[in-house]
């Protein structure tokens, strides 16, 4: 999707100095992930291709996109800022945190960017800033920002399924990738980056990853993990039922993911594996687990093993425990 605002892990090298040098545009809070979930789409025709010839995106992405955990933590607060000093030369706000399944394509057709801001950096660069949450824009047109100055928070403005920032950088009104302002390697490698060093840790690409993970005392759906909701259902000491709950975001064409529920003595109480992904999915959510056994809960430390597997094996694998009983 091209995203205009209608107004009045890579090696990554340095740019020449004349160019434009992008600090991160958002500021995730502490104990929190909050990744990259699209890139820039370099694919001329109808497929998907990233900087480093992986398909992180989807067909005609312009941008960059940092992604909230969850709706909970978008709600909470995750600032925006400016990514290099510039002039304000357009913003929208009031636009309804309601994203496309609340309000439908049709109610953002022109409008797709949201809240937003428009900053321009110097007569060649600019930089665009899109999905804010209502009321949050703190600049206007005209405005002198800083680098680092908060400009907004996230939101789910606009077109988006998600809450996230949806980041562009242009180059005399043009897209062009922060991570490969040159373009793509041709043998995937290195790359020319807008980035500065002190984005590094905000922009690494960590994808495919387990966002969110944790215990419930039931089914633990996609919109209770979205919303948050999932939180408020830890499964204390004696729960009818125990799941533990993975989502995933970032998988590639033959990905899968698993989680296993292992007992305090490490039987295996229960697996659900996911199908393996036939094309790269955004994310994907998936539970296990068990009703309390008619004895009740042994004492002890329950275990859940999540792993994203790529051609069979693990790839990554994160593992937390809850303890039940006694």
């Amino acid at each position: 999707m091209r995203i205009r605002l209608a107004l009045a892990c890579v090696v990554l090298s340095a740019l020449p100095t004349a160019a434009v040098e992008l600090s991160a545009p958002i500021v995730c809070p502490a104990g929190l992930v909050c990744p990259v979930q699209n890139l820039f789409d370099h694919d001329p025709g109808k497929g998907v291709r990233d900087f480093r010839c992986t398909a992180l995106g989807y067909d005609g992405h312009d941008g960059v996109d940092f992604r909230a955990p969850t709706t909970a933590a978008q709600k909470a607060g995750v600032e925006v800022r400016a990514a290099a000093p510039g002039v304000v030369v357009g913003t929208r706000d009031g636009m309804e945190d309601a994203g496309l399944k609340a309000s439908g394509r049709e109610a953002v057709e022109g409008v797709e960017c949201g809240n937003g801001v428009m900053i321009r950096h110097d007569d060649e660069w600019s930089t665009q800033y899109c999905h804010m949450a209502k009321g949050s824009v703190a600049v206007k047109k005209g405005d002198q920002v800083a680098r680092g100055q908060a400009i907004g928070r996230i939101g789910l403005s606009g077109a988006t399924e998600f809450p996230h920032l949806h980041f562009a950088l242009r180059r005399n009104g043009e897209p062009v990738d922060p991570y490969a302002v040159d373009g793509p390697s041709s043998s995937c490698g290195e790359t020319k980056s807008a980035w500065a060093a002190d984005a590094a840790a905000a922009v690494a690409i960590e994808a495919p990853l387990v966002l969110n993970a944790g215990f419930a005392d039931g089914p633990a759906p996609n919109e209770d993990i979205e919303s948050g909701a999932i939180e408020a259902r830890a499964p204390g000491s004696d729960p009818a039922a125990l799941m533990a709950f993975a989502r995933v975001v970032g998988l590639g064409r033959g990905d899968g993911v698993r989680v296993t529920l292992f007992a305090p003595d490490g039987r295996e109480l229960s697996r659900n594996d996911a199908p393996v992904a036939e094309r790269p999915k955004a994310q994907w959510s998936l539970f296990t687990g068990r009703k309390r056994p008619a004895a009740g809960w042994p004492a002890g430390d329950y275990r859940a093993k999540i792993e994203i597997l790529r051609s069979g094996r693990a790839l990554k694998t994160r593992e937390l425990t809850a303890r039940l009983g006694g």
